[in-house]
């Protein structure tokens, strides 16, 4: 790996215990000025103000404990880097306690950004769950 796709996996690293602590301020550092959160099933949370508040909206609602594998690390040129992971765990709805399995396929895009650091640009993911009949 390069050092520059070293760096993008030292974020997705930060970015798995940020989403394990359920703490939006440690996610937020991860993210570009513009960055872009496309959860299914909701509307893509553009900017720094909705991601934070998709974010919030996400750990009011769920606990998740889950395991990133990192698939690919694909650099396209020096200041952009996609990476293609899969996770899987579990989830705790906070409402009722109840717990589920978790499981997903996911894509980020990193940007170099002024400070030389790798953010995430755009993430975007989707289940890998059967669906429940």
């Amino acid at each position: 790996m390069t050092p520059n796709e070293q760096a993008v996996v030292s974020v997705l690293e930060s970015y798995s215990a940020a989403l394990n602590a359920s703490d939006t301020h440690a996610v937020m550092p991860l993210y570009t000025e513009d960055g872009v959160f496309m959860p299914p099933y909701s509307p893509s949370a553009v900017g720094r103000n909705a991601v934070r508040q998709a974010y919030d909206t996400v750990f009011a609602k769920i606990k998740l404990s889950v395991k990133f594998s990192v698939a690919e690390v694909v650099e396209m040129c020096s200041d952009w880097i996609f990476a293609r992971t899969n996770s899987a765990g579990t989830t705790v709805t906070l409402a009722t306690g109840t717990e589920s399995a978790e499981a997903n396929q996911e894509l980020f895009v990193f940007h170099r950004e002024r400070d030389g650091r790798f953010r995430i640009a755009r993430y975007s993911f989707s289940t890998t769950n059967p669906p429940t009949v």
